[in-house]
């Protein structure tokens, strides 16, 4: 059987040019379905993984989305067909938090997940308390009240490479040597919609400054402006500013390899074995959402605007403090030293549309 190195040198001496962009390297490195890192299936995740989310520290995360999606259900008149929509649930890890928070509470749930291998997984774990859909546009005709969420989601979409060459922005291409190994290589950019998101990026940076263009990410919005849901949008995920992409610190973008917690910017090698991430540009994404009609309330690191949400259940409490392990939990998802500081959330309101 090929390994993901052979089919991708097979598949770059068919191109004219010997090269592909490397979004579409990135995309083969993770979700080739059988090599693909995310591809073959759910990846552990915590200490027995190549990575820590805010799901892996217990089911707290769950529970502070679950009290935001019962606010956002009776702020809306508590709907009969309110649903929770999740996107990227994994191994339902997620949702059999949420569920399990949401203590009897009649609101559907529904994943939004492509892959049979992962609904295989999830269906294992959920059974029969959750729906599928494949697909975004599966969602154009309903639900018409609901809160979605994603944890981790965008920073893992294929992105572009380009590199400022001192005079003009360039794209990164994929190409082999001959030997085992990869390597970049500059050119013009292989898209109309990559040459309009380059035209807007500075040209006062450092010669070789590269950055990351999330296409996908703008595409993925844009579906989910065009759902028939009215209700909350919740996003939590490693990100910046557009004005931190350009500080001379990040230089060589933020692009990295993960395997076994570890990270460096070997992008190029171990294709299929190592998950390949990117800090996605909260600014531009937010820009893109409001161009399409959604509206920004919240936007905040994610260790502030979790304590927000986690008011309600403080309350709830009576004085009397939370078990050792929940105290443990809250910690590591807001502390800046931990999770608090190194994720970012945007909740966006969602209009019915017309």
């Amino acid at each position: 059987m090929s390994s993901l190195p052979q089919i991708l040198r097979e598949k770059l001496t068919a191109t004219p040019a010997g090269r592909l962009p490397f979004a579409q390297v990135m995309e083969l490195a993770l979700y080739h379905p059988d090599h693909g890192y995310y591809g073959a299936g759910p990846r552990k995740i915590g200490r027995q993984g190549d990575f820590f989310t805010s799901v892996s520290v217990g089911p707290l995360f769950g529970k502070l989305l679950a009290m935001s999606a019962i606010q956002e259900w009776q702020a809306q008149g508590e709907p009969d067909n309110f649903t929770l929509i999740e996107q990227g649930a994994h191994d339902g890890q997620l949702a059999d938090d949420v569920l399990s928070a949401l203590d009897g509470t009649p609101l559907r749930y529904l994943i939004v997940e492509p892959n049979p291998k992962y609904r295989d997984a999830q269906a294992r774990r959920l059974g029969d308390r959750v729906e599928w859909v494949e697909s975004l546009a599966a969602l154009k005709t309903g639900p018409r009240h609901g809160f979605f969420l994603c944890n981790e989601l965008p920073d893992a979409f294929p992105v572009h490479l380009v590199r400022w060459n001192g005079e003009r922005w360039e794209e990164l291409f994929v190409e082999t040597d001959g030997t085992e190994a990869f390597r970049l290589i500059p050119g013009d950019c292989s898209t109309e919609d990559l040459a309009e998101e380059v035209r807007h990026l500075p040209h006062d940076l450092e010669t070789g400054h590269t950055l990351e263009i999330n296409l996908a990410m703008l595409t993925w919005i844009r579906d989910l402006a065009q759902a028939a849901f009215r209700g909350t949008i919740f996003i939590a995920d490693y990100g910046l500013d557009a004005e931190e992409f350009y500080a001379d610190s990040r230089v060589s973008g933020t692009i990295r390899r993960y395997r076994q917690h570890q990270m460096d910017g070997q992008i190029l090698a171990n294709l299929g074995q190592c998950d390949l991430t990117t800090h996605i540009n909260f600014t531009r994404l937010i820009d893109e959402a409001l161009r399409h009609g959604l509206t920004q309330r919240e936007y905040d690191l994610q260790g502030r605007l979790l304590g927000r949400m986690a008011m309600k259940w403080i309350q709830s409490l009576e004085g009397r403090p939370p078990d050792a392990a929940t105290m443990r939990q809250f910690n590591s998802l807001t502390h800046p030293a931990l999770m608090g500081k190194s994720f970012r959330c945007l909740v966006l309101e969602k209009p019915v549309l017309p």
